[in-house]
């Protein structure tokens, strides 16, 4: 059984955890009042801007189509983009979107290339044997399209090149505060037919679907022209929708881990408050009862050399008057 002191230490430090969780609690809701709120702003223009790019590749069918938007007729090699965090302290964040990272990969069953990005999946890649082309590490709090703009280039130029057949993204995708859902995004080529969708539909999001009718684009100053500016521009916005999705994801993930976390210490700390009360009782008792024991035994001690000193006492008497008895009968006998 742990000393009163030991008891005393451990509450000492789950209550300095406590504290450590409930600041990094408030600097995650914080942050990702601010990422939900990027995250809505841009939802709707990435979205869009997807089914444009659709809609261009279904309504071209007299125009060459852009690299990045023709479909390979056999899919060999594939690029996944990993999108983990920097720090852990998430919660399954970044267990969850490895799993279905791995997970994809093993239903695929063709090799496959990573791109991590974010320390956490770069360690753990590394862990597995993984196949990691590159890594991006320490991502702004709040990235623009010059700071992803390095990522789209090495899966754009690998793609393009020929190195892989497919390109997808494997990130979070955030729902909610309470609810944020691993995923594989379809990336290059920029189409909703996809060897992914036909072999992990599970794992693959759904993109946006082509609308119906007959779409009539006027391009100016033509349509290659056009189609060369806004495709590459458009395949960077969808990676950079994606990592707003998983810094968002990561700052819920982490806000809520934390406040679990200090639930945990408070109540934590009340077991160990009770065991230490429990403890100190009991050794308040057990003090208390070698102080009575300790008393009871002086009192014996002093009833034993009480009584001894009574029984000699009561023998002095006698012997006196035997000494005096005597002394009396030699006096008589010189008397005579």
């Amino acid at each position: 059984m742990p000393t009163l002191r030991e008891v005393k230490n451990r509450i000492r430090s789950v209550r300095n955890i406590a504290q450590i969780t409930r600041a990094l609690e408030a600097v995650s809701a914080s942050r990702v009042r601010r990422a939900q709120a990027r995250v809505f702003a841009s939802r709707a223009y990435a979205e869009k801007a997807w089914e444009i790019l659709i809609n261009i590749q279904a309504a071209s069918k007299n125009l060459p189509l852009h690299p990045l938007l023709t479909e390979r007729d056999e899919v060999n090699r594939v690029m996944v983009v990993v999108i983990t965090s920097d720090r852990g302290l998430a919660g399954a964040y970044n267990a969850n979107i490895l799993r279905v990272a791995q997970g994809f990969e093993t239903r695929l069953g063709k090799p496959v290339d990573y791109v991590a990005v974010g320390r956490k999946g770069r360690d753990s890649l590394v862990r597995l044997g993984a196949n990691i082309v590159a890594s991006f590490t320490d991502m702004p709090a709040e990235p623009t399209l010059s700071d992803i703009r390095p990522i789209a280039r090495i899966a754009m130029d690998a793609y393009l090149d020929g190195e892989v057949d497919e390109v997808l993204i494997a990130y979070t995708d955030f729902i909610n505060m309470l609810a944020q859902r691993p995923a594989v995004l379809g990336w290059l080529p920029l189409t909703t037919h996809t060897i992914a969708k036909q072999v992990a539909a599970d794992y693959v999001k759904d993109v946006a679907a082509v609308s119906g009718g007959i779409q009539n684009y006027d391009y100016e100053p033509n349509a290659e022209a056009v189609v060369d500016e806004i495709v590459p521009r458009f395949t960077e916005l969808q990676l950079y929708q994606a990592l707003l999705e998983a810094q968002a994801s990561e700052h819920a993930a982490r806000m809520a881990a934390m406040r679990n976390a200090t639930d945990n210490a408070t109540q934590l700390t009340g077991d160990l408050t009770l065991q230490y009360n429990k403890a100190r009782q009991a050794a308040i008792t057990a003090e208390i009862l070698d102080i009575v024991g300790g008393a009871n035994a002086l009192q014996q001690a002093i009833d034993n050399s009480a009584q001894v000193i009574l029984d000699a006492s009561d023998d002095r008497p006698q012997s006196l008057n035997g000494v005096n008895g005597r002394g009396s009968t030699a006096i008589q006998m010189r008397s005579n």
